[in-house]
């Protein structure tokens, strides 16, 4: 039974009388109270494990009879490269870069059956994804992930192990060599490496002094805070799994897949003519065994089943580039693919050549030769930056909607996807440019967008559209059919027009990503982009995919722009969500920009540290300077670096204050050369020292993870409620307030106790833009906002009343 609130028991200001709710409440079934008092089963992830090995040995059997390759990410820029390999048992991925697991949640693309992974080259457009699709593989009971690909892949997960704890996924390696195979029941892999010896690695930007005060390895368990009464201690590091030596060699892995083939069906006429009986003889049959009838007859599956279908073979090749492009990689290929060239033998051509080259490298003659090489029936689907679907469309949905009440905050996004100025990809090469680059008139060439489908059985036409579509006017008609929509804005515009115009761009602030702990749809984890200058930035966290959100918010040219113009990025702690796309946006720096300032728990040099060393040069890229040298109470900044904040970042002073959340969790207050204040919390409990040292801000970015009533939760994670974090600010006596880092079971608008946010608080959204000279507006917005999601705030205040009834009814039984 589904519970209804009575709608006319809700005010317009979706705030309920508790009784009334109550007395309506209670006319229901006894089946609500049964549900309500139902004791939640911990045992959840254990069950779905369990559940796993029975599906699984029942399937093991039998070669699937549906197989499909999907593109999740595409590759363009801002996008992650993975392929999709699903079959109706098992589910396989080729790469998975960063924001593959937000991808995955929004197309419905489950993973629940994937336990391979493979990996073609060591990079972080490959990698960057691993550790948030491995904490959603965890949550959803998989008990084990295999990596494929090469030597010390698997690395990534003992350099993440302190902020990405995975209890109970155990990861493996497989071996991947030339003689190894990889075989199940759905398909065969044999592995081609690519090897070349590595090059000399740049040198680190930071000072090797200050390196070597800091080469103590992180021992830290940021998520203490959050584990139950009843936890056990985690092993320590010593007793786990480091990252294995070094290899001299840098090896590109390449696979040759072929799916098993699917045995024929049984034919029953062919059965009757043999003079089989109906029974278990027909099971064996089908199975591919012979059986003996009474009369002693020998009945041969063969001869009783259809033909068998082989699938397709298909070929998955990448060749990355780190920062610039090489062709180191070039001489391997050629001597490499011999046996899948060769013209007499069409059992060894591929159906498919999938490319994760960039375009560049796909330009070279030797790779154009060697291209040529396969059959002209093979085709070649393209993963890489020539492509431009960024692969969402639910933030384009959103954003249409909060345009229409005010395009100075929400402006519509750039995403390359879906604007018309990238048409030139469709152009001929010029120079080998690879945002104009085109082979489809030499070879049978499918650039891959998020969602095409490529049909391997049972044989289909290829679903593969031009582009994900989004529809404006649908997204616009929605928010306008809404009752009351039109007089709401009208009323919003009217008290806008009261403000004085302004053309004053600068300082500003965009937020990237507003949620907590995962990203969804619509929000992305925490990143801040706050904007001095157009030649002057600095970021304010980096949750995974917020190099990704520059992208779409700017488009590929102004993201390029914003990344030149980056001078600093300041980390808050070391929980995944506030710094994991750190490196994506190293590398999307330009190769000559001089390394930025990194102000950081010095922790995080573990991670770093070990990334550099394993995987890519990225310690060239950035200065570190510890957020423990900023700290207000005892500045000990260098002078250099003071020197350097005044001149390269507009900054008077940037200081730093411990905070209530994990250990080494950091509040901090930027005071510019012209005067104005921001402070910004990252995580944190309601907390004295940020209150000092964000004492008469213009502008307060407060987390505000909880409603008011789930003040006891918000206690546990040590995180705040909306309530708590304007009480900070009015204690700073910060002129504004924006409240950030709402749970992700607030997709779309926080829910507000009491529902009056005062005359100086706004909420913030992921693609919202704030110029310092509209701060005043943004208390305005709230309305407006409720309207156009007043479902969803209807859905938050049932599960609020349901909340509070089961609370009451718990404490009438003691």
């Amino acid at each position: 039974m589904t519970f209804v609130l009575n709608k006319q028991l809700c005010s317009s200001r979706f705030q309920p009388s508790f009784s009334l709710l109550k007395a309506r409440f209670s006319k229901q079934s006894k089946l609500n109270e049964l549900l309500l008092n139902m004791p939640r089963d911990n045992t959840q992830t254990q069950i779905l494990k369990k559940q796993r090995v029975k599906m699984k040995e029942k399937s093991s059997k039998y070669s699937p009879g549906i197989v499909n390759l999907q593109i999740l990410g595409s590759g363009a820029k801002g996008a992650p490269t993975a392929l999709y390999l699903f079959t109706d048992q098992s589910r396989y991925l080729f790469n998975c870069g960063e924001g593959s697991q937000r991808l995955a949640h929004e197309h419905k693309i489950k993973l629940s059956k994937l336990e391979h992974i493979f990996v073609t080259y060591g990079s972080w457009k490959n990698i960057g994804g691993l550790p948030g699709v491995a904490l959603t593989l965890q949550d959803v009971g998989v008990p084990q992930l295999v990596l494929h690909g090469p030597e010390n892949i698997d690395s990534m997960f003992p350099a993440t192990r302190r902020f990405v704890i995975l209890k109970n996924l155990s990861i493996k390696t497989a071996s991947c060599t030339p003689k190894d195979v990889y075989e199940d029941n759905a398909i065969t892999v044999n592995y081609i490496p690519l090897t070349v010896t590595k090059n000399r690695r740049p040198v680190s930007a930071t000072e090797p002094e200050a390196i070597d005060e800091m080469n103590d390895e992180d021992e830290i368990d940021y998520y203490e805070h959050e584990k139950k009464s009843d936890k056990k201690k985690r092993r320590s590091s010593s007793a786990e799994p480091g990252p294995k030596k070094l290899s001299e060699e840098d090896v590109v892995m390449c696979y040759a897949v072929k799916l098993q083939p699917k045995p024929g069906a049984l034919c029953l006429e062919k059965c009757v003519e043999a003079g089989v009986p109906p029974g278990p003889l027909l099971g064996k049959l089908k199975a591919g065994e012979d059986v003996v009838l009474n009369n002693g007859t020998v009945v041969r599956s063969t001869d009783v089943t259809l033909a068998h279908d082989p699938g397709p073979l298909f070929l998955e090749y990448f060749f990355a580039v780190i920062e610039v492009p090489n062709e180191k990689f070039l001489p391997c290929l050629e001597r490499s693919f011999n046996h899948f060239q060769s013209p007499d033998k069409e059992e060894n051509n591929p159906f498919l050549i999938v490319h994760f080259t960039p375009p560049e490298i796909m330009c070279h003659p030797i790779y154009k030769k060697w291209m040529e090489g396969f059959s002209l029936t093979t085709y070649h689907l393209l993963v890489n930056e020539a492509n431009t679907c960024l692969g969402s469309t639910a933030v384009h949905r959103v954003q249409y909607k909060l345009n229409l009440i005010e395009p100075s905050f929400f402006p519509l996004l750039k995403d390359p996807g879906f604007t018309q100025e990238y048409d030139k990809l469709k152009e001929n090469i010029p120079n080998g440019n690879p945002r104009t680059f085109d082979l489809s008139s030499e070879f049978c060439m499918v650039k891959g967008n998020t969602t095409s489908k490529i049909w391997l059985r049972p044989k289909r036409p290829w679903d593969v559209p031009e582009s994900l579509q989004i529809d404006p006017e649908c997204f616009e008609a929605e928010a306008k059919g809404i009752n009351g929509f039109s007089n709401e804005v009208s009323k919003l515009q009217k008290e806008l027009a009261q403000f004085p115009p302004s053309d004053q761009e600068y300082p500003n602030i965009v937020f990237l990503g507003t949620g907590s702990c995962i990203p969804n749809k619509t929000r992305n984890t925490s990143a801040i982009l706050l904007s001095i200058s157009d030649d002057c930035r600095i970021m304010l966290d980096c949750g995974e995919g917020t190099a990704g959100q520059v992208v779409r918010y700017f488009g590929p040219e102004g993201a390029s722009r914003v990344f030149a113009s980056l001078r600093a990025v300041y980390v808050s702690h070391l929980h995944a969500d506030h710094h994991i796309g750190l490196i994506g946006i190293l590398q999307n720096r330009p190769q000559d920009a001089p390394p930025l300032f990194l102000f950081a728990p010095s922790q995080i040099m573990t991670w770093l540290k070990l990334y550099d060393e394993y995987f890519e040069s990225i310690l060239q890229s950035f200065i570190l300077v510890p957020n423990t040298d900023l700290f207000f109470t005892h500045y000990k900044l260098r002078k250099e670096y003071r020197d350097s904040l005044k001149s390269e970042l507009n900054m008077e002073t940037i200081q730093t204050t411990y905070v209530r959340h994990c250990p080494n969790a950091f509040g901090v207050c930027l005071t510019s050369n012209d005067g104005w204040r921001l402070t910004y919390s990252g995580d944190t409990m309601p907390s004295d020292d940020l209150i000092e040292l964000g004492m008469d801000s213009d502008v307060l970015i407060h987390e505000a993870t909880m409603e008011d009533d789930l003040v006891h939760e918000a206690r546990a994670k040590m995180h705040c409620t909306t309530s708590e974090a304007i009480e900070v600010g009015k204690k700073m006596k910060a002129k504004h307030i924006i409240l950030t880092h709402f749970s992700q079971r607030y997709a779309k608008l926080p829910r507000i106790v009491g529902d009056d946010l005062g005359n100086n608080v706004g909420v913030a959204f992921d693609n919202m833009k704030v110029r310092f000279c509209d701060l005043p507006k943004l208390k305005l917005l709230y309305p407006s906002l409720k309207l156009v999601f007043r479902e969803e705030m209807e859905e938050l205040e049932e599960k609020a009343f349901k909340r509070k009834l089961k609370e009451e009814r718990a404490k009438a039984k003691r």
